[in-house]
């Protein structure tokens, strides 16, 4: 039987996504004694979230990071406009946002989640550990006391006076605490994809909606991020028609497509994002904090999970970060973050599924019936302040947060 090794923190973190990379940066930069576990070897795959929205764009200036990281390469998206049935609308349009920054930073996610990881070596009392799997909790009592987890060298147990749980909606520690999720469901899943773009090749429609079909599509640089929207659990009745069949419709629905349609080979080249909204009746247990995807699995309806997951981190460490100085939270003192973050999560959730309700399923139980373009959005198309009021509400969010966690290398921070 392999030697059981122990390591001894203030907080251990799980998943080196946003959530996590940002909790243990703030952390880190308060002085906690915090390791956060990321179970993958690096931070590079593809089709995660790559959408970094003015109030995350807003926290990394209040950190002091912005500079740094808009010298990484990305690309800006500002106005969301799309095709509906044939019809023009207009989206949203951040440059009517009265923000610091009035765009959208088009980065891929291992990008950002680098930045984090090489920002936070400054601070001694930080360790990130890759290659490091969560696979239980340790208990006392009813107090949840650390976790189990695997590593290259074999098993390792962590004891935390306080356990975060930020694994992602199939989260590991969620599901060993034994937490409870509400499903509120979603009508489709996406087919994510990368399509070859050629220097020349330029579009500024960001979604396209047809009877029967619907397909977002990013412009990054050397390449066309898209997102081909299926109805819920029809993956295997796409794949039986055939990959030329479904490449056929992307084409058709966006022809620019079409010089670089040929890199997508196979299914092989295609992911399947089984999407889910549902959020926890309860974050917490003693000496645990879920929060991010582990919380509240969100639509990718307006890009706003990733930011999200910036928010629960900002709003953990300040409600959290200076009691964590003195030992672990009561659970009443973990349920503030809750309580904190509960209220615009619902309110996301509720306006992620209005969209599905009344713009996706729509479209996608169209047939061959022609589409008209609904009341709602031919009203914003019309009235340029509402494109405003949307691109505030997708990229600045509900109730959004600053960072007034302490900073120990810089006091007046704090």
């Amino acid at each position: 039987m392999p030697t059981r090794h122990t390591l001894k923190t203030r907080c251990c973190i799980v998943g080196g996504g946003p959530a996590g990379m940002m909790l243990g940066y703030l952390l880190g930069r308060a002085g906690i004694d915090v390791v956060v576990l990321e179970k993958h070897a690096d931070f590079f795959r593809d089709f995660r979230g790559d959408t970094v929205h003015p109030s995350t764009l807003q926290v990394m200036d209040e950190l002091g990071l912005i500079d740094g990281f808009l010298k990484l390469p990305h690309q800006k998206l500002q106005k969301l406009d799309g095709m509906f049935g044939g019809t023009p609308v207009r989206i949203a349009d951040l440059s009517r946002v009265n923000v610091k920054y009035p765009f959208i930073a088009m980065m891929p996610q291992w990008d950002f989640l680098n930045f984090l990881r090489e920002s936070g070596k400054r601070f001694a009392s930080l360790k990130v550990l890759m290659s490091t799997e969560a696979t239980d909790l340790l208990r006392r009592g009813d107090t949840i006391a650390g976790v189990r987890a695997q590593t290259p060298d074999g098993p390792i147990e962590i004891e935390a006076d306080l356990t975060i749980a930020c694994d992602g909606r199939h989260s590991t520690v969620r599901e060993r605490a034994g937490l409870v999720v509400e499903e509120i469901g979603a009508p489709m899943d996406v087919l994510w994809f990368r399509v070859g773009r050629r220097p020349d090749e330029t579009e500024n429609l960001f979604a396209r909606v047809e009877p029967g079909k619907m397909m977002v599509t990013f412009d990054r640089g050397d390449y066309w991020q898209c997102a081909y929207v299926i109805a819920k659990g029809q993956y295997d009745a796409v794949k039986a028609r055939g990959l030329a069949a479904l490449l056929d419709d992307v084409v058709r629905m966006a022809p620019i497509l079409k010089t670089g349609i040929a890199e997508v080979s196979s299914f092989d080249d295609i992911k399947l994002l089984t999407v889910a909204i549902n959020r926890l009746t309860r974050w917490t247990r003693p000496g645990l904090l879920c929060i991010g995807d582990a919380a509240h699995a969100m639509s990718p309806v307006g890009g706003v999970g990733v930011n999200l997951a910036v928010q629960d981190a900002v709003a953990t460490a300040n409600i959290l970060a200076a009691k964590l100085a003195q030992g672990c939270p009561s659970e009443a003192e973990l349920d503030a973050v809750r309580r904190r973050r509960e209220f615009p999560v619902r309110v996301t959730q509720r306006m992620q599924v209005v969209a599905q309700n009344n713009i996706i399923t729509v479209a996608l139980k169209s047939g061959d019936r022609p589409l008209k373009v609904p009341f709602p959005m031919r009203l914003v198309t019309a009235v340029p302040w509402l494109q405003g009021l949307i691109a505030r509400f997708v990229g600045v969010g509900v109730r959004p947060e600053h960072v007034h966690s302490p900073a120990q290398d810089s006091p007046t921070l704090g």
